[in-house]
């Protein structure tokens, strides 16, 4: 007997149509698509639970000739290739002829179209491969399309599907690439009943940009229109200052084909070097086009990726068009800081007096210096004393008669002013001043209540405490358990030197070590050893003005699955809709321009990581917070602040390394210093 079977047609369609319908959005694209080829200029889409149960795709196309109805839904039938020839030249969109039979196979499809050349149009009904029913139908050219119930006949698929929520994110970042590459079209979708993009279709690519990524992405683009070696690359790609943390915003579209290209990519990536900071990615709507028969989109079944004959001269094009672009393009101009809808804001007197009073002094050093100077007056000044203090104060506070420096005229002196490590020693001393202060007082109130306690209790014949006695004790108890923590604590002499290159802190320590500490990497490692403990909480804070984020489909679509996980870190994000989150609290050490990037970043993590979520990620996650809140290395440092570091890494051993395996501090002992001088 043998071993091998021809299939039947039913279970040969399911075979066909899982190669082509995975979930909702593989649907909607294979429609869109035939809806662009039949030369349609409007477009409205519209799902309901994700596009599981109902989809709907209409158009103003050439519509369906009644005679073609029946042959369009059976296997291989297309009117985009005749022979083989035409496979080497494919400029439509869908030609496979698959796509209509596959839905057809797992889903109940109604079609309503009409041919211009027709006076009635048709309504065709198939379910599961199975003709229904064809009817006349009243309805203007064009053609919809309405699927329902994806996978009724197939209950080992439909498990498959996840949520409404990430099926629906799924067909948006579908509508979202098709309308990007076809502005020309105007867009309509609506998902579950509510509008979630439109397109003007005016064929404006900025307006399409515009309406899918919104206002803030659109204003920071850069133009593009460069053609080398009949490649033409045009679009827009995003200012140097507004890359982003990962790729997710790269779209390509090759003859007006969304893909995902290496090539196109490493060459974007490459001409933005030395724009674009480390680390983060520069993004964009790139548009090329070349002739059909350089490229093969019969590829992958999905037809996301392709394959070109010779790929030097698509990256040739696109490095130079991001060079010119980038040359011409990345202008500088003057940051408004101050918002011309608010009302100007009101001069501060102590700054005005201290302005005029700054310029009141110059003039009289002007005046001063441009008089004549009479020696006699001189010697005479220097030999004449006054006797009384009031003559001397009135002799302060007259004219000016000497010499005056560059700081004097700017309405102070240096000398007036105290070395900062001075000031920061003084501190010290009365702090201490102050804390011996309090304990004497809490003893000696507590011996003078005890004595009346016990005077108390004796009357009362009962066991009674004061409650000045209660507080003196608590205050002595706190002094005493800080005075065993330092016991336990090794104890070292730290003597502050400075900072070099405005980024390593230098101690000196006991009189035998020099201590080079990276104030950065320190202050990261110290947040992130607190963020690890405290898992993120204690650190959020309420933002005056909430932060908008921006994603992809995909990358939205995962950080509205995983809310909780921001919450914990400190974030309150809200999905805005439509791609956008809204920050309203974020971890109290981050800067507003470092909300947004750290977003993204999670995000795109949370993309990449799917099964992960609670070990890696949220490594990963503390990581880019500490490291976006820890202190800068050159920005500007008090000692003060400094030796807080110092003392924190002095106190707690384990924090030799920064969460990305930099040392902390490196230590070069007396002996080692000597040698190098030549002294031992």
């Amino acid at each position: 007997m043998g071993v091998i079977n021809v299939l039947d047609k039913h279970t040969a369609d399911l075979i066909a149509a899982g190669e082509v319908v995975e979930r909702p959005a593989s649907v909607i694209k294979e429609l869109v698509e035939n809806s662009i080829d039949a030369g349609a200029t409007a477009i409205t889409v519209e799902i309901k639970n994700g596009g599981s149960t109902f989809m709907r795709v209409n158009d103003n196309g050439c519509g369906i000739m009644r005679e073609d109805i029946k042959k369009a839904f059976l296997p291989h039938a297309t009117s985009k290739v005749k022979t083989e020839d035409d496979l080497d030249s494919i400029c439509t969109l869908g030609f496979r002829g698959e796509a209509l039979s596959s839905i057809s196979a797992v889903a109940k499809v109604e079609l309503i179209t009409k041919n211009k050349d027709e006076e009635i149009g048709s309504y065709y009904i198939i379910e599961g491969s199975q003709e229904v029913s064809l009817k006349d139908a009243g309805c203007p050219n064009g053609t919809t399309f309405i699927i329902r119930d994806l996978f009724y006949n197939i209950p080992a698929r439909m498990k498959f599907l996840k949520k409404d929520v990430s099926e629906g994110n799924a067909v948006s970042n579908v509508i979202d690439k098709i309308a990007l590459s076809h502005p020309e079209i105007a867009f309509t979708y609506i998902k579950d009943s509510k509008l979630s993009l439109k397109t003007t279709g005016d064929g404006k690519l900025k307006s399409a940009i515009y309406a899918v990524y919104g206002r803030e992405f659109a204003n920071n683009l850069i133009p593009l229109d460069y053609t080398l070696n009949s490649v033409h690359v045009y679009g827009y790609i995003s200012k140097p200052v507004f890359a982003r943390a990962n790729r997710n915003m790269q779209n390509f579209f090759i003859n007006g084909r969304y893909v995902k290209s290496t090539t196109a990519s490493a060459a974007l990536e490459n001409a933005c070097k030395g724009s674009v900071m480390v680390g983060k990615f520069p993004s964009c709507v790139m548009n090329i086009d070349l002739s059909y028969e350089a490229v093969d989109v019969n590829v992958h079944p999905a037809k996301i990726e392709v394959r070109f004959i010779n790929e030097r001269p698509i990256f040739d094009a696109v490095y130079h068009a991001v060079k010119t672009a980038l040359l011409k393009g990345d202008e500088r101009k003057q940051v408004v800081l101050n918002n011309p809808f608010t009302e100007p804001k009101k001069p501060n007197p102590f700054e005005m007096a201290q302005k005029a009073f700054a310029e009141r002094k110059k003039e009289e050093v002007q005046k001063a210096q441009s008089k004549p100077l009479n020696p006699f007056e001189e010697l005479d000044n220097v030999f004449t004393k006054k006797s009384t203090e009031k003559n001397v104060s009135e002799e302060k506070h007259s004219s000016f008669t000497h010499t005056f420096t560059s700081q004097e005229i700017d309405g102070f002196s240096m000398a007036d002013c105290e070395d900062p490590l001075s000031i920061y020693s003084k501190q010290a001393v009365k702090a201490n001043e102050k804390k011996q202060e309090i304990i004497e007082k809490a003893k000696q109130i507590k011996s003078e209540h005890i004595i009346s306690d016990e005077f108390s209790a004796s009357e009362n014949n009962e066991d009674k405490t004061s409650e000045k006695t209660i507080e003196a004790e608590c205050i002595l108890d706190s002094f005493e358990e800080k005075t065993e923590e330092q016991k336990t604590t090794p104890t070292s002499s730290l003597r502050f030197i400075g900072e070099a290159f405005s980024t390593y802190i230098i101690v000196e320590k006991n009189s035998k070590e020099l201590l080079l500490i990276d104030k950065h990497a320190a202050h990261e490692k110290m947040i992130y050893e607190k963020l690890k403990k405290e898992k993120g909480t204690g650190f959020s804070q309420m933002l005056l003005a909430p932060v908008t984020v921006t994603l992809n489909k995909i990358d939205y679509n995962n950080a509205i699955e995983n809310l909780n996980l921001f919450s914990e870190l400190g974030f309150d994000v809200e999905n805005f809709g439509n791609g956008v989150l809204l920050v309203r609290s974020a971890p109290q050490y981050l800067e507003n321009v470092d909300i947004s990037e750290t977003i993204v970043e999670i995000a795109g993590y949370i993309s990449e990581n799917k099964i992960d979520i609670n070990t890696e990620k949220m490594d990963f996650v503390y990581h880019n917070i500490a490291c976006r809140a820890a202190i800068k290395a050159g920005a500007k440092s008090t000692p003060q602040e400094l030796m807080v570091i110092v003392n924190k890494l002095e106190s707690d051993n384990t924090l030799r390394y920064c969460p990305h395996g930099r040392p902390v501090c490196i230590v070069l002992s007396k002996y080692e210093i000597e040698k190098q001088f030549g002294r031992v």
